[in-house]
């Protein structure tokens, strides 16, 4: 793959698609500026080196040019991140995008407007593609959150651009994290697995089959292979139509030589909520009118131990219903043990929504070896995808 330190950037006008898909609050504030923080070696990189920049971005999810969801809104809490100015257009493609854009000088920024406001954006249009690449000479995709999609940005754009286009930064670390847990990963490999049900995670555990030495199965997902197993669930989360399939899931692992860790206890409550009343339970015998919301303590320890043993570690997914302080404590124990693990020299990657936002609210951010910043982009890279914003740059 080319990679940002096999392009010459001098006097060269880099469109680079970035992902600044960032939260709003009411009053159009950012209240999360990881994104934006994500971007910044690549436009650092190719400013330092004598080019200009011109931003392309989605946000959200608008159904033709919705005001609430211009990019204005965020120009300056980019100028803030990236430490320079940042000129705004209000357009993204067209003749008055293109003379702006081309009347930028050396070492400038400019951020076009939302790119979801044409809907020719998420239909992969060639011709809204070939308008985008007038914007610039060189094309940088730096948005792994969109690598995944065939739009006009992530993908079709890449093909004006025969030499001229490259990997950013950010989407280099991405991809080689991955590699680093699917190809290269050192032995014990561990993927640990949460989410609420088996059949979101049908192709990635089938996928990590081939990969991993040990599987860890957290979250609302457990009940369906407890109930399979015999045991019982009580009001638990499950889903009766894949007990069938999580008893081959089972079989599969233990032919190729994977073993499935299961919680031995678990913490319920009876009611779907923070101040339900506790009690721990086997995890083969949930009593009616209680529903397992966390790892219990013998899980927990049992967990750290295998965790401490492996060499590389993927976590996608909470142990429980963490957003419940008083059912986080299987998540935080887990990310304890993987921050333990990394501190010792293991490689622990992190993505998918759920578990890189316990990440962040438990304090873990700085003591994993990455967090991934696209949920659905490495969900479908650990199903074995190749994702068609990378496959267009190669």
């Amino acid at each position: 793959m080319r990679t940002l330190n096999q392009q010459n950037f001098k006097k060269q006008q880099a469109i680079i698609r970035v992902d600044f898909n960032v939260p709003l609050n009411d009053a159009f504030e950012v209240t999360d500026r990881t994104r934006i923080e994500a971007a910044k070696p690549t436009i650092d990189y190719i400013l330092d080196q004598g080019g200009s920049c011109v931003l392309l971005s989605h946000l959200g999810r608008p159904k033709g040019h919705d005001p609430k969801l211009s990019l204005s809104h965020i120009v300056q809490t980019v100028a803030e991140v990236l430490e320079r100015p940042v000129e705004f257009c209000t357009t993204t493609v067209g003749s008055a995008a293109e003379a702006q854009a081309e009347a930028l000088e050396p070492g400038a920024i400019l951020l076009m407007e939302n790119l979801r406001f044409h809907e020719e954006e998420t239909a992969g249009d060639v011709s809204f593609s070939e308008q985008l690449s007038r914007l610039g000479t060189i094309y940088v995709n730096d948005a792994f959150g969109t690598a995944h999609r065939a739009h006009a940005s992530t993908t079709i754009i890449a093909r004006f651009f025969e030499e001229n286009k490259c990997f950013g930064s950010l989407l280099e670390k991405e991809v080689l994290a991955i590699e680093q847990v699917m190809e290269k990963g050192e032995k014990p490999i561990l993927a640990i697995l949460g989410g609420a049900k088996v059949s979101s995670k049908i192709t990635i555990i089938e996928s990590l089959l081939d990969k991993v030495d040990h599987l860890i199965i957290g979250g609302g997902m457990v009940y369906t292979f407890t109930k399979a197993l015999g045991g019982k669930v009580g009001n638990s989360i499950c889903e009766p139509d894949y007990c069938d399939y999580a008893l081959e899931l089972l079989e599969k692992a233990e032919a190729k030589g994977v073993q499935i860790h299961l919680p031995v206890d678990v913490l319920a409550g009876d009611a779907f909520s923070n101040d339900a009343n506790q009690q721990s339970f086997d995890v083969m015998d949930i009593p009616q009118g209680w529903e397992a919301m966390d790892a219990g303590p013998k899980s927990q320890a049992i967990f750290h131990d295998l965790i401490l043993k492996c060499k590389t570690i993927l976590w996608n997914g909470p142990m429980g219903v963490f957003e419940f302080s008083n059912f986080s404590k299987g998540t935080i124990a887990a990310g304890d043990s993987i921050a333990e693990a990394t501190q010792s020299g293991a490689f622990s990657l992190v993505g998918g929504g759920d578990s890189v936002a316990a990440v962040k609210q438990f304090g873990f951010e700085h003591k994993m070896s990455y967090i991934s910043t696209g949920g659905g982009a490495m969900l479908e890279s650990l199903e074995g995808k190749t994702l068609p914003g990378i496959a267009a740059l190669k």
